[in-house]
């Protein structure tokens, strides 16, 4: 058969290497400083830009979008040339691709910095900025599939199903999630509201991680696991199983971040019922991975890549047993809230994640320049520099979590909360968040050694651009199916079919999830005591989403006694039916807000505590890592956007009346003059038009239209007493 000659296009390929090394060192640095203000609350600076609630999401995004999505789009760039023998469909997509990527990445730095955010974990991104992601990762599938359309080679090999599967996955949940509606250039409100909002979150959020942060991972492990080993993958059999079970038991698992929540049960099980089986495909391909380099051990203990794989792999499968292990609702009744969570999200990142990108920058880059690695000490140094900062960084954190759980929960003989004051438990576990920082910084250390290391390889090198290679055209006769083929082998030679099933297995697990909590009314009771937040009240809970409070903070009471003895009433589903978006949150370094504005409850606390609170934390609360926020007392509220508002809120479901808008800032003035003169009674000159003025507003209209006086909750439903 005649060999067709053409050129592997290595130029995309260390572009988006340079990029990945790039955001890393950003990503890292910013996890640095953030890990540095939750022990030295100074380190906030008092400036808004630079404040933990702005830091904490650049560094998720950075590590997330910018570090491993660059990581992801190198390997798949190099590797599915080579697996379906063509150079990549299109070289001005791959251009886009890039190009469009980095853009989307320093804007989202900019308006994360600038607090322009939906205030959703891993999708805090504003509307402009998802239309520019959708585009662009429209880019990258049409090349990829249009790859796949001209390859050379018959049957579809294991990596290339992940792929795809990513690439439609990652479409549909970003889709899905960023429905919303603009009120302004850079502001807009999700068209979903309270527990249909968490629900569509962690139905992405969790599959984030599923599509983004996993099964990218598994192709590229797929591919490059065997090249470094120079041994076939162990089991073609298991990687089959592994891939199809995988890629439909994960999508299900979302609401296992919402157990114990305002949910209705019949989601928290399904989610618990298939977070467990999760076990059996995400061990299924780390066995798969180990087994690959089965009497190859030899060159694990000599090569520093091979280490990096190893780590990687195995952090994958202690990763993906944990998670379903924190999915069980004993465990996570006791685990959620705490810097488990914390622990268990770096290991995922900073091992599977992070340590094979590495391996593949160490494979990849002396290829790439036709050299050797200039140092395999200096790798070496950087395997176990790094093992040891991920150590030093997640043994505290497990260790503060369990401290976290038993003081939140302890009684006394009288029946009586021992750390009544949730302070104590941030000031018991400082020391942990002095040893964090301490592993973070060596892991900086082993990357920064890599980043010179191959800085001399490639200094060392000639770079190849346009690498040749040969292969025989596919006909269109070897696309019959043969007898002798599996069911499987035959749907590998048709791309369309694979795709297309790919899709309905990713999709029918949130379908049966989502779809019924948004069409069935009855799943959301409501209270008719629940009403729509005023004007100034709005204002105020979108300055609290613009400064990331709710990554400290949480908004759900779960019904365990410790909760409401600490807090108060417990969290009904129909009491979040205006909030848009929801703020349940995922962690509590600071006290649960759900009922601050309760009068006469446990939590209330009067303007000028709050003033003094945001000014200068320490006066309220000695030993707080909380930092201060003393702009708000100067900015002032937008008023001219007021009226968008109100008409975006109004057209995703918040029964403003039809004219409310144009009295919304007499109705907000008047509002913010009683907290202004409440202040000043007690000599603190705040104008009615500032910022915080808005946001203690906020604060007192949480939990207020809930009390024991006017509802009752029963198993399913809520009754008006």
């Amino acid at each position: 058969m005649e060999q067709q000659t053409f050129y592997y296009d290595n130029k995309i390929v260390k572009l988006f290497a340079y990029a990945t090394i790039l955001w890393a060192a950003v990503a890292l640095l910013v996890g640095i400083l953030a890990a540095l203000q939750m022990a030295f609350p100074i380190l906030n600076f008092g400036i808004e830009f630079t404040s933990f609630g702005r830091i904490r999401p650049i560094h998720t995004n950075a590590i997330i979008f910018a570090f491993v999505g660059n990581g992801i789009f190198t390997g798949v760039y190099y590797s599915t040339q080579r697996l379906l023998k063509a150079r990549m469909f299109s070289d001005l997509f791959s251009k886009i691709h890039f190009w469009g990527w980095q853009l989307i990445i320093v804007c989202a730095a900019l308006t994360l910095a600038a607090g322009y955010t939906t205030g959703k974990e891993y999708a805090e991104l504003e509307w402009p900025v998802d239309i520019m992601i959708a585009l662009v990762w429209v880019v990258f599938g049409a090349n990829v599939i249009g790859t796949i359309i001209k390859r050379r080679v018959k049957h579809l090999y294991v990596s290339i199903w992940f792929y795809v599967a990513s690439i439609l996955a990652v479409a549909m949940l970003h889709i899905v999630n960023s429905i919303e509606m603009p009120a302004s250039l850079l502001k807009s409100y999700p068209f979903y509201a309270g527990v249909q909002d968490a629900l569509v979150q962690w139905w992405y959020g969790h599959n984030a991680v599923a599509f983004f942060l996993t099964t990218p991972y598994l192709g590229l492990m797929y591919y490059f696991l065997p090249k470094m080993a120079n041994r076939p993958v162990y089991s073609y059999r298991l990687s089959i199983i592994h891939f199809w079970s995988l890629i439909f038991i994960y999508i299900w698992s979302g609401p296992h971040h919402l157990l114990y929540q305002a949910m209705p049960d019949w989601i928290q099980s399904l989610g618990v019922v298939f977070s467990i089986m999760l076990i059996a495909p995400s061990w299924g391909g780390m066995i798969n991975g180990l087994l690959t380099l089965r009497g190859a051990w030899d060159k694990v203990r000599e090569s520093p890549i091979l280490k990096f794989m190893v780590v990687a792999i195995t952090a994958y499968g202690m990763s993906t047993f944990e998670g379903p292990l924190l999915s069980i609702k004993s465990i996570n009744a006791i685990s959620h809230f705490t810097d488990w969570t914390i622990a268990h999200a770096h290991v995922g990142a900073l091992a599977w994640n992070g340590f094979l990108t590495f391996a593949m920058l160490y494979w990849l880059i002396p290829r790439l320049f036709n050299i050797e690695l200039f140092s395999k000490k200096l790798a070496n140094f950087h395997f176990w520099i790094g093992t040891l900062g991920i150590l030093l960084w997640a043994v505290p954190m497990y260790w503060a979590s369990f401290i976290q759980i038993l003081m939140w929960k302890e009684f006394n003989a009288q029946g009586t909360l021992v750390y009544s004051n949730f302070l104590q438990t941030v000031t018991e576990i400082n020391p942990f968040y002095y040893t964090r920082v301490l592993g973070g910084l060596l892991y900086l250390i082993g990357f920064i050694v890599m980043v010179y290391n191959l800085i001399k390889t490639i200094k060392a090198g000639k770079f190849i651009g346009e690498e040749e290679a040969t292969a025989p055209s596919l006909e269109k006769s070897e696309k019959r199916s043969a007898l002798s083929e599996t069911a499987h082998r035959w749907l590998e030679r048709k791309p369309v079919r694979f795709a297309i099933y790919i899709f309905i297995a990713v999709a029918i697990g949130g379908a049966i999830e989502v779809i019924p909590l948004i069409v069935v009314k009855s799943n959301i009771p409501t209270i008719a005591s629940v009403k729509p937040y005023t004007p100034l009240e709005l204002e105020g809970r979108d300055i609290y989403i613009k400064e990331g409070c709710y990554n400290c903070h949480s908004q759900m009471v779960r019904p365990f006694r410790s909760e409401t003895e600490r807090y108060g009433e417990y969290s009904k589903v129909g009491e979040f039916v205006y909030d848009h978006p929801f703020q349940f949150g995922s962690k509590r370094t600071g006290p649960d807000l759900a009922r601050t504005g309760v009068v006469g409850g446990k939590m209330y606390k009067p303007a000028m505590w709050h003033y003094n609170h945001m000014m200068n934390p320490q006066t309220t609360s000695q030993g707080t890592n909380m930092p201060a926020y003393p702009w708000l007392a100067e900015k002032e509220i937008d008023m001219e956007g007021l009226s968008s508002k109100i008409n975006a809120m109004r057209t995703v479901g918040v029964p403003y009346a039809e004219g409310f808008e144009l009295k919304a800032k007499a109705d907000l003035l008047a509002q913010a003059q009683l907290i202004s003169d409440e202040l000043k009674a007690v000599q603190i000159n705040v104008a009615p038009n500032k910022e915080l003025i808005a946001l203690i507003a906020y604060l007192h209209k949480l939990g207020k239209d809930i009390s024991s006086q006017n509802v009752i909750d029963t198993t399913s439903n809520l009754v008006k007493k």
